[in-house]
């Protein structure tokens, strides 16, 4: 039979070096499984669908569509370690200090990758908006993979970088067994939170009010002269302006959901009223993750039309990569 002050430790075996496990009411704790877990199932599922979709249909292979599928696959990535996070409800790391340096670098990696790729997604719709002529010759398919992957590696780059203390040596900054802290330097934490989120955060606002100009501007014209237009370029303008609405959409969104993390980290944990205020800003910082495939369904009828051709398994049948999607 374990004593009361054994049940508090994380390692109740290892005594004298265990953590305790912070004390929170079970209702509480059950709240934050059931939900973490939905969250998680959910963001997966929705962004696998995102991935397989814009992987499988020939239709879907263009530049836009290639930076939908790397925001997918980073946004399924934070799916997958929400998991982890799940672990960490009752207070204890049970890992150990190289999954908790792993899984703490993945986490800054797939959130950086995420927010470049904001940045190219607003760069990309800066360029058909407000220079419609060019888009086709600058932005091709091998010039959006490029980037991606440039994206990706810079992230991981970066935060290797700034981690590398803790890379070194899993765990040196653990107080007890059972706890998962990673430490960075004052220097290192201003160079992430000017990379990774103050400069792109400031390049998408500064490009997607430039496009919202121009896209007003335009669609004024398109009102005035749409007799005067041919029919395909009038076509063309609309769908170039409703893709930036759709994506304008999703930039608005994630930013509304990871602001709040980025200002909790800013001030501090201490100086918030209570730890359910933490709770909400990190739960709300991975919601982003499975609201954008929710966006995608709303505004786009190819991902409606191929989530059908998923669920039913025409996507099995010979040739249907080449199906008529859009």
């Amino acid at each position: 039979m374990k004593t009361l002050e054994e049940a508090e430790l994380c390692f109740p075996q290892l005594f004298n070096s265990s953590c305790r496990k912070p004390m929170r009411p079970h209702a509480l704790s059950m709240l934050s499984y059931i939900l973490l877990s939905f969250i998680s199932l959910l963001t997966m599922t929705l962004n696998l669908l995102v991935i397989i979709s814009i992987s499988h249909f020939k239709q879907l292979h263009t530049p836009t569509n290639l930076l939908l599928l790397s925001l997918a696959v980073s946004d399924f990535l934070v799916g997958f370690l929400i998991f982890f996070q799940i672990m960490l409800i009752d207070g204890c790391w049970l890992f150990g200090d190289l999954m908790c340096v792993i899984y703490n670098v993945l986490d800054f990696i797939i959130t950086s990758a995420s927010i470049g790729t904001m940045v190219l997604i607003a760069v990309d719709r800066y360029v058909a908006i407000c220079y419609p002529l060019h888009y086709a010759n600058k932005v091709t398919e091998k010039r959006v993979q490029v980037c991606v992957c440039l994206c990706w590696i810079c992230s991981a780059l970066l935060h290797s970088l700034l981690l590398k203390n803790n890379l070194e040596q899993p765990g040196r900054y653990n107080s007890c067994l059972g706890e998962c802290v990673l430490v960075i330097n004052y220097i290192a934490g201003l160079a992430d939170l000017l990379l990774s989120f103050i400069g792109p955060v400031t390049l998408i606002i500064v490009l997607y009010m430039r496009v919202f100009v121009v896209a007003v501007t335009q669609a004024r014209a398109m009102r005035s002269h749409i007799a005067a237009l041919p029919l395909k370029r009038s076509e063309a303008k609309k769908s170039e302006l409703k893709a930036a609405r759709t994506l304008g959409v999703v930039i608005v969104v994630f930013l509304l959901c990871i602001c709040p993390y980025y200002c909790v980290s800013l001030t501090g944990q201490d100086t918030l009223s209570n730890v359910s205020s933490v709770a909400f800003v990190i739960y709300l910082f991975y919601f982003n993750s499975c609201l954008n495939p929710v966006i995608y369904a709303y505004f786009y009828p190819w991902f409606r039309k191929s989530i059908k051709f998923i669920v039913t398994l025409k996507i099995l049948q010979p040739g249907s990569y080449a199906a008529d999607i859009i």
